[in-house]
């Protein structure tokens, strides 16, 4: 498996055990606190394969930009967050910033 399909298996259980921390109620309810747990493992797992052929800075880049963009989402649809302008800007900017890592660096491997 390459490097970029470890990092999105690493963002996605990134994403769950991060969205189930809410839930999961300072680790007071098992079930969630448990997703939380194996999430967090899987997540750590995949994104130490991921280094093995992806530079640690744009790994991280990429995994932290991207996870904060779809928990952000997964709290606007399922907790009701509210997101005004300028968090809508912010969340616009780290796409963008991923995007051009991906589309136009040289570090990134295929730029």
């Amino acid at each position: 498996m390459n490097g970029y399909a470890w990092l999105a298996i690493a963002i996605v259980a990134e994403v769950v055990a991060t969205s189930a921390l809410k839930s999961a109620e300072g680790f007071s309810r098992p079930l969630p606190s448990l997703i939380v747990a194996v999430g967090y493992g899987v997540a750590f797992y995949a994104l130490s394969q991921t280094l093995k052929s992806t530079p640690v800075g744009l790994a991280y880049a990429i995994w932290s930009g991207v996870g904060v963009v779809l928990v952000t989402a997964i709290a606007w649809v399922v907790f009701k967050q509210r997101l005004d302008l300028p968090a809508l800007l912010g969340m616009g900017l780290i796409v963008a910033g991923v995007l051009v890592i991906n589309l136009f660096s040289k570090s990134a491997g295929h730029g």
